[in-house]
């Protein structure tokens, strides 16, 4: 009987704020599978996370039965690579007066200090940000556009450049992609569509440098509309989950337990034979040309 058994396996989630996104629902699914889950925190939120976690107030609970328990939290802030990168006006802003070694080379050598030389299998991307999501493409300025590529489609990159050393043989990159990357989502702006393109692009790119040099494995899963806290900063996220549920061709929207099974798939040996690919996660929605709204709203 197959089965998904990630025992020994240890994995790095990035971008886990709360217990509502996908990242947490990644991080839940490779644990329940076995693996080892150490998780990286936006350094201002890191101090609100681990006061919840202490408290209770995070769903930690496995389908399965067990808790959700993670081996190290790190400050990680993926627009910077280096020390050297963080302006001291960065340094002085709210959250960051006390943070330190959060940049993302600094979190791979603490990694590496904590567990050893070949001391992981599993990287989860799941980062995203745009200033200017709310602003149309013809409204977002320079500065908000790259800001998003800088913080949504580059971290992955730098992601990679510091991690993949300290990875085994085998082990499985994933990022975390919208179906924007390929079509118009009106109010998804800012420069995210473009950041996500450019993301499974670079995907693509990775699966062929890092398979080659570190013998590993880096895929895209797209999943739809979920409404997390970080998604509610697009304003619009219930009326596209609401266009989902009508429209997916299995007429609902796909739940954030569901992208976490597809990342535990992809971080096993289930999946070994699969890189370079963008995985849908989305009940079909990605496949439609016509929409049933549409048909039905002139059906006689």
């Amino acid at each position: 009987m197959l089965s998904i058994d990630l025992s020994g396996k240890r994995a790095f989630v990035a971008g886990i704020a709360d217990d509502r996104g996908y990242g947490w629902a990644i991080a839940k699914a490779l644990a329940e599978a076995g693996a080892y889950i150490c998780v990286g925190v936006w350094p201002p939120m890191r101090g609100l996370f681990e006061r919840a976690l202490r408290s209770g107030r995070l769903d930690t609970r496995l389908p399965g039965g067990g808790e959700l328990y993670f081996e190290k939290v790190y400050s990680m802030d993926a627009m910077y690579d280096h020390p050297a990168d963080v302006t001291p006006e960065v340094q002085r802003q709210r959250g960051f007066e006390n943070a330190r070694n959060f940049t993302i080379h600094e979190t791979a050598m603490a990694m590496k200090r904590d567990f050893g030389e070949g001391c992981m299998d599993v990287l989860v991307h799941s980062l995203a940000n745009a200033p200017e999501v709310r602003k149309p493409l013809l409204a977002t300025t320079r500065k908000g556009y790259l800001h998003a590529i800088s913080a949504s489609t580059y971290s992955l990159v730098g992601m990679v450049q510091h991690f993949a050393p300290l990875m085994r043989m085998g082990g499985s990159i994933m990022a975390l992609s919208y179906l924007a990357a390929e079509r118009v989502v009106p109010g998804y702006g800012g420069g995210m569509p473009s950041a996500k393109a450019a993301l499974e692009n670079d995907v693509r790119v990775l699966a062929y440098e890092a398979g080659r040099e570190y013998g590993l494995r880096v895929n895209a899963i797209s999943p739809g509309p979920l409404g997390s806290r970080a998604a509610k900063a697009i304003g619009t996220v219930d009326v596209m989950l609401d266009y989902y549920r009508k429209n997916s061709p299995l007429a609902e929207a796909n739940t954030a337990d569901e992208v976490g099974s597809t990342a535990a798939f992809l971080a096993s040996n289930l999946a070994s034979g699969i890189t370079g690919v963008t995985l849908y996660v989305d009940k079909g929605y990605h496949c439609m040309g016509m929409l049933p709204e549409h048909v039905e709203a002139t059906a006689p």
